[in-house]
C-alpha cells in the first residue's frame, strides 16, 4: 500500500507574468529568483507596472503545487491551508477537491492570498506575495487529528517565518507518528531563519529538499557536496538540487546523484522545485529506490518548465505516468 501525504502552506492563487524584460526587477528592487512578502498596496504597484504583459492565473501555493502533483501521480494527499470568506477561496477549495486532495481548509475574514510570479526571458521567477488570509494560519487552529491516516507532512519552506505554527505542527506530526519534510522554498528565507531552521531540523525534520543557493544559506558551505554533507548529519535524507547538473542525494552514508530530464522548451521555472519534491515523493510513497525517486522527480520537474505557471494538461499528465511506469520497472533511470 502506499503512504499518504499531507501537505501545509500558503494556499495562493497566483497571477504569472511572462516579462520581456527585467526592468521592473530593478525598478522595484527584487532580487531574480527571490520571493517577497509584500503588502497589498505594493503588489498592485507592482501589477501595475507589468499591466499589458501577457499572463494567466492559476492554483498556487508552493506545498500546494507539490501536494496536487502527487495527487496527479496516484498518492493520497490532504492539503492544510486558510483562505478568505471570498470567491478566491471557495475556488481554491474545490480546485483541491477536483483532483482528489482531502482540503482541510480555514477560513478568514482577509481576503484569499494572491502571488504574481515574474517570469524572465530565461524562464527564471521572481515572486511578489500578499498572503492575505493565507498569513492568517494559526497555531491553535490546526488539530492533531488531522494527521490521522498519513504517514507524511510536508512543509512549504515559506511557511517558516512563522516560528509558532511551525514548531506547534511539526511536534503535533511527529506526535502522531509521521515523518516530517521540509522545502527550504527561497534562499533568503533561509538566511532570516536560519537557526529557527537549524533547530527544527536537528530536532523533528526526516527529510529536506534544496537548491543550491538554498543548501548553501542553509549550511554556509560554497560547495553543494559540502552543503549536501551538512544537511545530512542533521536529518534522514538530504536531496540538494544542483540545476542542470541534477540533483544529489544523501541517505546515511550512500550519495546518489540523478541527472535532469532535458525539457523540449524551458518556458518557466515556477513550480519545478515543487513538482520535483511530488516526484520524489512519490517515488518514496512507492517504496522505490532513491534512484527511481530523483528520477520521478526530474520527470515531473522537466514537465512543468515546458509551460506558463503548474497546470499541466491531461496529455502532459499521460507522458509523466508513461515515464514514471519506465521508471518502476527500471527501464528509464538517470
Amino acid at each position: 500500500m502506499k503512504q499518504r501525504v499531507i501537505g501545509i502552506g500558503n494556499a495562493l492563487t497566483d497571477m504569472l507574468v511572462n516579462l520581456s524584460n527585467d526592468n521592473v526587477l530593478a525598478e522595484f528592487q527584487l532580487a531574480k529568483g527571490s520571493m517577497s512578502l509584500v503588502d497589498s498596496q505594493l503588489q498592485t504597484d507592482i501589477s501595475k507596472s507589468v499591466a499589458g504583459s501577457p499572463y494567466s492565473l492559476s492554483l498556487g501555493g508552493s506545498a500546494a503545487n507539490t501536494i496536487r502533483a502527487m495527487a496527479h501521480m496516484g498518492i493520497k494527499t490532504g492539503f492544510i491551508g486558510k483562505v478568505g470568506n471570498d470567491s478566491t477561496g471557495e475556488f481554491y477549495t474545490q480546485a483541491l477537491r477536483n483532483i482528489g486532495v482531502a482540503p482541510y481548509i480555514l477560513h478568514s475574514d482577509e481576503k484569499s492570498g494572491t502571488c504574481v510570479s515574474l517570469v524572465s526571458l530565461d524562464g527564471e521567477r521572481t515572486l511578489v506575495t500578499h498572503l492575505g488570509a493565507a498569513a492568517d494560519l494559526q497555531a491553535d487552529e490546526i488539530d492533531g487529528g488531522v494527521f490521522d491516516g498519513y504517514d507524511y507532512l510536508y512543509i512549504e519552506g515559506y511557511l517558516v517565518q512563522d516560528h509558532d505554527l511551525i514548531h506547534s505542527t511539526i511536534k503535533q506530526a511527529k506526535e502522531h507518528g509521521l515523518k516530517v519534510a521540509i522545502d527550504l522554498a527561497s534562499f533568503n528565507v533561509v538566511e532570516e531563519n536560519r537557526d529557527f531552521l537549524l533547530d527544527i531540523t536537528e530536532r523533528y525534520v526526516d527529510i529536506i529538499f534544496a537548491n543550491e543557493q538554498e543548501a548553501q544559506a542553509f549550511s554556509g558551505k560554497d560547495r553543494a557536496e559540502e552543503a549536501l554533507e551538512f544537511i545530512a548529519q542533521r536529518c534522514e535524507l538530504a536531496v540538494v538540487k544542483i540545476g542542470v547538473h541534477g540533483a544529489l542525494i544523501k541517505h546515511h552514508d550512500t550519495v546518489t546523484h540523478v541527472g535532469i530530464m532535458a525539457a523540449a522548451k524551458r518556458v518557466d521555472t515556477t513550480g519545478a522545485g515543487d513538482f520535483y519534491a511530488a516526484g520524489f515523493m512519490t517515488g518514496l510513497c512507492s517504496g522505490l529506490t532513491l534512484r527511481q525517486c530523483g528520477t520521478l522527480g526530474a520527470i515531473a520537474a522537466g514537465k512543468v518548465i515546458e509551460i506558463v505557471g503548474t497546470t499541466l494538461s491531461d496529455e502532459a499528465w499521460r507522458e509523466i505516468e508513461a515515464l514514471s511506469e519506465s521508471v518502476r520497472t527500471e527501464q528509464y533511470l538517470f
